[in-house]
């Protein structure tokens, strides 16, 4: 299940995860991070917002980097730039996540390996939000 996982394996992680962390997320309401940090908050999850710019986002402390947030993440969700990904995952194997998501647009082969060599799942070039209102349901 390591690199991009079948929907059915999709499923059972969004079905398992309680808590998400979402690297790049904007305090922007109008920002697709926003909109789908927002999503997954009103469908139960704990949004984690990791920021270096932020104190707070949607009513949670802002941390600067994943391994920076003490406690257990289930998701990375990542809003950054391709070229920006591989630091995220190695800076996220501290706290030992399920998987690393990467939104939409977003693939890097170098993340990819350094999740795949971690025993950690890689999505890349995926909405976390369009899966889950797919596999999920609204």
């Amino acid at each position: 299940m390591f690199l991009n996982p079948t929907e059915n394996e999709i499923k059972n992680l969004l079905q398992e995860a309680r808590t998400i962390a979402v690297v790049g997320l904007s305090d922007k309401p109008e920002r697709d991070s926003h909109m789908v940090a927002k999503y997954l908050q009103e469908k139960g999850y704990r949004i984690i917002p990791v920021n270096p710019k932020l104190d707070s986002v949607l009513g949670e402390k802002a941390y600067k980097k994943v391994s920076e947030i003490p406690d257990p993440i289930d998701i990375v969700n990542v809003f950054r730039r391709s070229i920006d990904t591989p630091p995220v995952v190695e800076d996220s194997l501290a706290k030992k996540p399920k998987a690393v998501w990467l939104q939409l647009g977003i693939q890097n082969d170098e993340a990819a390996k350094i999740a795949q060599d971690n025993k950690i799942t890689m999505i890349m070039n995926r909405c976390i939000k369009i899966d889950h209102a797919k596999l999920l349901g609204e």
